[in-house]
């Protein structure tokens, strides 16, 4: 569906009527609080929607979905903003902020959160953590629940407590023909398999039910040494042996000026690494030991500590400027790993880039014992995630750099096929068949024909239907 209307299209008595139906906010361009509320986290993605509703309930999200269908304004809908493809937002459409839907109800003696699909990653994890419970999320807390759980949910635990999604009991979920429906395992189990990983091109999810697991402390957090192969190839050896009570992001990037790195190593290659053990402390130290015996570190974070701590804070003035690519691969090696340090050795003399980075995050464990065919994130043979990612002052310096991202990115893979959907970005439309094999996409297309067969939400990685209306 193409939006033939702009802001100054739109009746106002239309608009005007939308604002006096639902409980929610409606805002458009010019109206107090329409500023801030249509940027996202990645400003340089941001667009101007014709109008944003914040709803307050399963009958305002229905109401909005309507509106749009009436007067033809694509949907984009909004948890966190942190869609690397613009997914948040469209131009001259309508924005379904869930700013509001971020209830968190935590029922201790059942072991099942209950979340709206506006809260957050952070702060539900926060609400779990105060009784010593946790759902694996992703990396960072700022991010909506919705947007990670449909994508899949690779994270901080996911080792341990596989994928966001391996834990979800029941999705609600707002139709595009405005019916409230829940899916789980025995209701709607076509629908529950594809929300469980195939994004949000099915309809507004508004409430998750997680299961909750015990997790009172974990030993976990950064541990900084210098980049070289031997430390790089042994790092990612030892993460992969490693128990998988363990779950490591490796990252390979200049140091930043943090003021706990030795001044002298600020923009030198790094290897800093951010590490979970999900587990009390006597357990983790005989699996960490050998990690801090890889090389003399030159940041040693590690530490028992809630969960929650996990998630560090963030500067509301951080918005980076970014590309990248993402993939799996088979292994790691030393020829990988020369590779690494040397394209980023390269890259990083430009003038314009900021920041180039190399995250490679160790999966298998609880990740790799779900069948591919049990949800629609299928990607659960390979051991190794894959993410190359540069970051510039200017959104005009982008273009310059994508070309070493993908081929580093392309090099590292090796002709590994897949790649995870809430980490591409706008990268064109034959990405959609790297997120989702051959049978994956085949089952995905036909649950959208019975749920969205007019493909009125197509803004997100999504499948379109097999057989659209009309």
């Amino acid at each position: 569906m193409t939006s033939t209307h702009g802001p100054l299209t739109i009746e106002r008595d239309r608009l005007r009527a939308l604002g006096d139906t639902i409980a929610g906010e409606v805002l458009t361009p010019g109206a107090e609080g329409f500023a801030d509320a249509h940027q996202l986290y990645y400003r340089h993605l941001d667009r101007t929607p014709a109008v944003i509703v914040r709803p307050r309930d399963t009958d305002d999200v229905a109401t909005a979905i309507a509106f749009a269908r009436a007067t033809a304004l694509e949907i984009a809908v909004r948890g966190g903003g942190h869609s690397l493809a613009a997914h948040s937002t469209v131009e001259g459409g309508l924005v379904l902020d869930l700013h509001h839907l971020d209830s968190i109800d935590i029922d201790v003696e059942e072991g099942v959160a209950r979340v709206g699909g506006g809260a957050t990653a952070g702060a539900v994890t926060a609400a779990a953590g105060e009784h010593g419970l946790v759902i694996g999320f992703g990396d960072t807390g700022s991010v909506g629940v919705g947007g990670i759980t449909l994508g899949g949910g690779a994270g901080f635990v996911s080792r341990a407590h596989g994928l966001t999604i391996d834990n979800v009991l029941a999705v609600e979920l707002v139709t595009a023909d405005g019916r409230v429906v829940v899916a789980d395992a025995e209701h709607h189990p076509d629908l529950f398999w594809a929300l469980r990983g195939g994004g949000g091109g099915f309809g507004v999810a508004t409430t998750f039910t997680y299961r909750l697991r015990p997790l009172p402390q974990v030993v976990g957090g950064m541990l900084v040494v210098p980049a070289t192969v031997d430390v790089l190839t042994e790092f990612v050896r030892l993460a992969q042996a490693a128990p998988e009570e363990l779950s490591a992001m490796i990252n390979i990037m200049p140091a930043p000026p943090m003021p706990f790195l030795p001044k002298e190593q600020h923009g030198q290659l790094v290897v800093l690494a951010l590490l979970t053990y999900a587990g009390p402390a006597a357990a983790a130290e005989p699996v960490l030991a050998p990690f801090r015996a890889v090389a003399s570190p030159l940041a040693d974070l590690l530490r028992e500590m809630p969960y929650s701590g996990m998630f560090q804070p963030e500067a509301d003035d951080f918005h980076p400027v970014a590309t990248s690519r993402n993939g799996y691969s088979r292994g790691f090696d030393r020829d990988a790993a020369q590779l690494i340090l040397d394209t980023l050795t390269k890259q990083l003399a430009s003038p314009d880039l900021q920041m180039a980075v190399v995250n490679t995050r160790v999966l298998g464990g609880a990740i790799s014992r779900v069948s591919p065919d049990a949800t629609a994130y299928a990607h659960r043979e390979w051991p190794l995630m894959v993410n190359v990612a540069a970051i510039v002052g200017d959104p005009n310096a982008l273009e310059a750099q994508r070309p070493w991202v993908e081929a580093l990115l392309a090099a590292l893979s090796d002709g590994t096929p897949g790649a995870y959907g809430n980490f591409v970005g706008e990268e064109g439309p034959g990405r959609i068949h790297d997120i989702y094999p051959p049978e994956t996409f085949a089952r995905l297309s036909r649950v959208k024909s019975e749920w969205d067969p007019d493909n009125v939400f197509h803004r997100s990685h999504a499948v379109p239907p097999e057989h659209p209306a009309g």
